[in-house]
């Protein structure tokens, strides 16, 4: 355990080790997480155990270290590295004499500080919503009463989860919202189809550097910074591929492991915008060790959404850092596997155009978007 002087905003974790193979990196993204949401980590609880505890999910032994923590440092917040049962944060809460908030809490918390569009806005506050409707109604008024902090962003600082019917009605609404936008999502993207245009989407593990590329390939100024889900909402720009007519390419969210459901399911209508993408850019951080597990991450994710048959094309980033000469890599038939190159330097961005140029060209005029396949050129 390691710790150091509470203050403002500061947050005792708490992260135990179940035996799985990516506890360490789930560790650092606590702490990423943490420094994602503006919380100054002040302490870290370890401990190992086989199985969570029906009652606080840590043993009784490890919540009388952390209450020990929490009592000396005065520090108000407590985060688990973990999904947490009602059960299990009330309890939790009662005997730390502190706010106690789960992974998921703490994700959906940066996306209510990051979320800038319209869309964007109400796809958080419905991944909200339907967290407290499950996490929070019947904790007491006391959660009502409470303002702003860590978890408590955007519908958390109302009093919305004292009242479960009102809780579903703005559901209801916010749902509604959605579909309008899906819809008119809908109309321009067949306007993009009946003008022959390749969409082409940017996904990866977050803070790959998608928005940087994205930046760099369509000479746009998205937001970028070196922290988890720096870009929320999804940004397209129009690309021009030489003589081979132009593409739009889109930016998207981050995944990470244990992405909640809750916000998968609230981006679902900006999600199928991948889906129905001709080509998909999965950047990769080239230095991860866990660069395979990422990759699978990303996998699981578009899977979920219903793009695991889009063509994709593997973008090792931040070659910079590595050594590795920026190039184009083929697979046994000639076709485009991935491209290696630093979005941050330039270095293989015109090998990246060059191949987007290749694909376009190869799309025939009368195909629907749905029959061609873009890393074969052909037909269904």
């Amino acid at each position: 355990m390691r710790e150091r002087t509470a203050g403002a905003g500061a947050a005792v974790l708490v992260s135990l080790d179940f035996g799985a193979p990516d506890y360490a990196e789930s560790l650092e993204e606590l702490r990423l997480l943490a420094e994602s949401a503006g919380v100054s980590a002040v302490a870290l609880v370890e401990g190992k155990r086989q199985r969570p505890d029906p009652a606080y999910y840590a043993g009784s032994g490890k919540v009388e270290e952390i209450a020990g923590v929490v009592e000396r440092l005065e520090a108000p917040l407590v985060i688990f590295n973990h999904d947490l049962s009602p059960a299990q944060m009330r309890n939790l809460a009662a005997k730390l004499n502190a706010r106690v908030i789960d992974r998921t809490m703490l994700i959906l918390d940066i996306f209510a500080q990051r979320a800038q569009s319209h869309e964007g806005k109400v796809q958080v506050e419905l991944a909200q919503l339907k967290y407290l409707s499950t996490h929070l109604v019947g904790h007491g008024a006391e959660m009502g009463q409470q303002k702003g902090g860590i978890g408590l962003r955007g519908p958390g600082e109302t009093k919305l989860e004292t009242d479960r019917r009102k809780l579903d009605r703005r559901i209801h609404f916010l749902k509604d919202r959605l579909d309008k936008l899906k819809r008119h999502r809908v109309v321009q993207r067949r306007a993009r189809d009946r003008a022959d245009v390749m969409s082409v989407s940017i996904v990866g593990y977050t803070n790959a550097g998608k928005s940087t590329l994205f930046n760099r390939l369509t000479r746009a100024s998205a937001y970028v910074a070196d922290q988890l889900f720096a870009t929320l909402d999804t940004t397209s720009r129009r690309v021009f591929t030489g003589g081979q007519g132009e593409i739009v390419v889109s930016d998207t969210v981050g995944f990470i492991r244990h992405l909640p459901h809750t916000l998968v399911a609230a981006f679902r209508g900006t999600l199928e915008e991948t889906a129905q993408a001709d080509l998909l850019l999965h950047v990769v951080d080239a230095g991860s060790p866990n660069r395979d597990d990422r990759i699978a991450e990303v996998n699981k994710v578009l899977h979920e959404i219903g793009a695991q048959h889009i063509p994709q094309i593997l973008l090792l980033n931040k070659i910079d850092l590595q050594g590795l000469p920026a190039a184009v890599e083929r697979d046994e038939y000639g076709r485009i596997a991935c491209v290696r190159l630093s979005a941050k330097t330039g270095a293989g961005m015109d090998e990246l155009r060059a191949a987007l140029a290749e694909l376009r060209s190869a799309r025939p005029q009368d195909a629907a978007p749905e029959e061609w396949h873009p890393l074969n050129g052909q037909v269904n």
